[in-house]
């Protein structure tokens, strides 16, 4: 059997790269009834897997962490009446041509700029998401990297295991104080809002940037203020906004030069939200203190320079990254796309046709 290896999965590896529920005998040694086609192009939860097994649906899924080389992606689909998919598929038209069965893309993430909404409804192809189950889980991932390009710990964490630490120093790696500074939120949806809960616990000045007042964001004490202002005044700076053409380089040299010496920049959005090299100048260059960064413009590369900076703290894309949440995620992506095929109530779909 060929190695399904990082760089060469592909369907000559269909005993392990892809697992088919067709080829799954039930208890009486025959095969499911052939249902709905569904492809699930990642590796996800295996709680999302059992709930689409336990439909009439024929099951496919791509077990693999790497994604599915895009020739691949596009063959596989052409049967397909429904698909789960992370952020790294590209759903466009040519994607869409090849699908001329599907009824419905059904994404694992809060996010769906990968999916070209406009033409998926002109083909009334119904898209949906998961939102709400993995609020807690970014704004806890976005307060670890505050709380980490704040306080240095990984510088700290690399001194001690280098072996060079010679103890308790009273200059030493100093970082700067959370509490009772002001938190600028970009972005008050659900997890905007759960960053503010609990910044709260920190005494902090909360203010936010949204394109219209929010009683949530209120009653924690936020104030709305112009997007001027939150650049200005922020000493820690979160963004948690979705990647439209609005919000594609909303953060460039110019926002950046706004911003206090002082301010660290925190982006648990879309990396594209963010002109890398702008930033990376802006860290260089000391127009800000640091940067705590989950995502990446062209993720997964990464500026080879941004790699090398030490007033930085970068993460893989980790926001949702819990045990907890992912199985929620998957379960949530297998029921949304069941609804949607059986003709039921679904209240996650983004295009609404």
């Amino acid at each position: 059997m060929a190695q399904c290896g990082w760089h060469t999965v592909a369907f000559p590896c269909l005993t392990r790269a892809i697992v088919s529920q067709l080829d799954q005998p039930t208890a009486g040694g025959q095969n499911r009834r052939m249902g709905w086609n569904i492809l699930v192009t990642r590796r996800i939860p295996i709680e999302g897997i059992d709930l689409l097994r336990r439909s009439s649906a024929n099951v496919r899924w791509h077990d693999e962490e790497t994604p599915l080389p895009r020739g691949e992606l596009l063959s596989q689909v052409r049967s397909c009446d429904g698909v789960i998919i992370t952020g790294g598929d590209r759903i466009d038209a040519e994607f869409l041509d090849a699908a001329s069965k599907l009824k419905v893309v059904s994404c694992i993430a809060v996010g769906y700029d990968n999916v070209d909404l406009t033409e998926a409804s002109r083909r009334r192809v119904t898209v949906t998401n998961t939102p709400d189950v993995l609020t807690d889980a970014c704004a806890d991932l976005t307060w670890a990297l505050i709380l980490g390009v704040a306080r240095r710990v990984v510088e700290g964490d690399r001194l001690t295991r280098s072996g060079e630490w010679q103890g308790w120093a009273p200059t030493q790696l100093r970082g700067v104080d959370v509490a009772g500074k002001t938190l600028g939120i970009v972005g008050a949806g659900r997890i905007g809002v759960a960053v503010a809960k609990r910044g709260t616990g920190f005494s902090m000045r909360l203010l936010y940037f949204a394109r219209r007042a929010k009683p949530e964001m209120e009653a924690f004490g936020a104030r709305l203020v112009t997007f001027d202002e939150i650049l200005r005044e922020s000493d820690l700076l979160c963004v948690h906004v979705p990647l439209t053409p609005d919000t594609r380089h909303l953060f460039g040299e110019l926002e950046f030069r706004k911003m206090k010496p002082t301010a660290f920049f925190i982006n648990m959005a879309r990396g594209a939200v963010v002109d890398e090299a702008a930033l990376v100048r802006a860290l260089r260059e000391r127009w800000i203190a640091g940067a705590g960064l989950d995502v990446y413009e062209h993720e997964p590369q990464i500026s080879p320079e941004l790699l090398q900076m030490p007033n930085t703290l970068l993460l893989p894309h980790l926001g949702s990254a819990t045990v907890e949440t992912r199985r929620r995620m998957s379960v949530l992506a297998a029921e949304n796309l069941l609804a949607v095929l059986e003709g039921r109530l679904c209240p996650n779909i983004v295009n609404p046709f």
